[in-house]
Parts: C-alpha cells; structure tokens; sequence
C-alpha cells in the first residue's frame, strides 16, 4: 500500500478533502432560497432567468474540470488548486457585489471554474497517497460527507437570509474558500512528484479523447449519463419555484429540498452496496425502467 505524504493524519486529510469538494455543492444550494431576491433586486425581467444563477455555475464548472486534471498532472496538486480557488474567491466577489444580473451570471461562471480545480484534483490527491481498499475507504467516506451536503446546504442559506440578504451568502462562501485554501497551503503537502509530472500538451488531450470516442459503448454511457444529469440539473435549477413559487412552502423550501437529497443520498448508499452483487447493466437498466 501507498503511504500518504505526512503530516496529515487520516482524520484531517478526510476532513479537508470533504470540505474541499463540498465548496460546489455549497455554493450551488445555498443560493436556492435566495433566487427570488436575487432576481428582485437586480431586476430580472423574467421570473425563470433567475435559474440561470444556478446554470451559470454548472457551465463554469463543466469548462474547469476538463483542464484541471491535466494541469495538475503537469505543475503539480497543489498550484492548480491554489489558482482555482483565487478564481472562486474572485467569483463570489463579483457576485456579492453584482449591481446587475449579467455581472452576477459572470462571476457565477468564475465560481464553477474555480471549485472545478479543489473538487476534481482532490481526489487526485488520495490516489497519490493510497491505493486498494485504504482508498475506497478514504473515498466513500469523503462521497458520504459530500452527499450531505445538499440536504442542509438550503437550511445554511435560509438560515443567512433571515439575518442579512442574500449577498451575506456570497461572503459565507468566500469565508469557507478562504479557511480551506489556508488549511490546504499551510497542511497539506504536494502529492505528486516532479519526476512524476506529465508534460502539458493540448496534442496529448486531444489523442486521449479521440481515443475514448472509437469505443462505442463509452459514448453510449456518456450520452445516457448526460441526458439523466440534464434532467437533474432541470430539477436543480427549477427545485425553488416549484416549492416556493408553485406550491407555496415558504421557508419548508429547505425542508422538502433536504428530504429529497437525503433520498438521492440513500440511493447512491444503497447502490455502492449492491452493485458488486448484482452488476452495473442490472441495476441501470432496473434503475432506468423504475424512474420511467
């Protein structure tokens, strides 16, 4: 077995990761209840705009994570994710301070970035420094801390939006960017060695994803993954006004959201636990035909 680099202990090194892939999830569901004020005082002209506060993070993300990991691979952890949180904390602050919605949109769109380099290159650093089952441990530990998160992520912002306005959780998130970044430089040591490093080359991505694209059933499971996330991150965006708006929970917003994400917690819980029984085709496919 690896031995991971000190001077983290197994406790602090799990607490850390958890707190740094956590940053995406907070950040997402913290701002649910305050979509309504968000549009208000910036003056969205249409009522469904508002959900782009939560897309816009989404899109940041999706470009973040695709250079992350081969940045890391070839400067090493810790820079990559020094840069992505410097991004993170430059998001939140144009958006704390947004005075219109497009600016708001923009710095939500440097905040995905920015959680992209903790959140992906995160679980880099438990692969450099475990292997075998001390790393599944490590990860399902951090994976069941992470999908918590959105259950009381809501209940955080809600909870911020009765003491001050929604911009307060803009500077919440700034101040748990800021801890993690500190904790990170001042305790966590680089994982990856420079004889270890991989040269940066857009020649060498681009085979590796021409490489993943001949085998057929990789782009199948790709498309079926995207259209099944689509349709969460549907629900995501919309999840406020179809509580609040339609059916009129009120401040419960949180309530109902949490229950629904301990449910989807549960399920992935359960699906850890069963999948090496019964395969992956078996459960997608009864998956698939239950949730049609």
């Amino acid at each position: 077995m690896k031995q991971p680099v000190k001077p983290l202990s197994v406790a602090e090194f799990v607490t850390l990761l958890a707190m740094m892939v956590s940053i995406l999830a907070l950040s997402i569901d913290a701002m649910l209840p305050a979509l309504d004020d968000i549009g208000r005082d910036l003056g969205v002209a249409q009522a469904n705009d508002v959900q782009l506060v939560v897309s816009a993070m989404f899109l940041g993300f999706a470009a973040g994570q695709m250079v992350a990991g081969p940045l890391s691979d070839s400067y090493g952890r810790k820079p990559v994710i020094y840069g992505g949180y410097v991004i993170f904390t430059a998001g939140c602050v144009m958006s704390m301070f947004a005075e219109n919605f497009t600016i708001m949109l923009a710095g939500r769109v440097l905040q995905g970035l920015g959680a992209a380099a903790p959140r992906i290159v995160s679980m880099a650093l438990v692969r450099d420094g475990y292997e075998g089952r001390a790393m599944a441990r490590i990860l399902s530990i951090v994976m069941a801390i992470f999908i918590l998160v959105p259950a009381i992520a809501p209940a955080m912002g809600q909870a911020v939006l009765l003491a001050a306005s929604w911009r307060a959780i803009f500077g919440v998130l700034l101040g748990m960017a800021l801890i993690a970044f500190a904790w990170f430089a001042v305790r966590q040591p680089e994982t990856l060695g420079i004889e270890a490093r991989r040269k940066f080359s857009l020649r060498n991505i681009g085979g590796g994803i021409i490489e993943a694209l001949r085998f057929r059933a990789m782009i199948g499971y790709t498309v079926a993954s995207g259209i099944i996330f689509g349709a969460f991150l549907g629900y995501l965006s919309s999840a406020q006004q179809i509580f609040q708006s339609a059916y009129a929970t009120g401040e419960l917003f949180v309530v109902y959201f949490g229950g629904v994400a301990l449910a989807l917690g549960a399920a992935s819980i359960f699906n850890s636990k069963v999948v090496m029984r019964f395969g992956m085709r078996y459960m997608t496919s009864r998956a698939l035909a239950g949730l049609t």
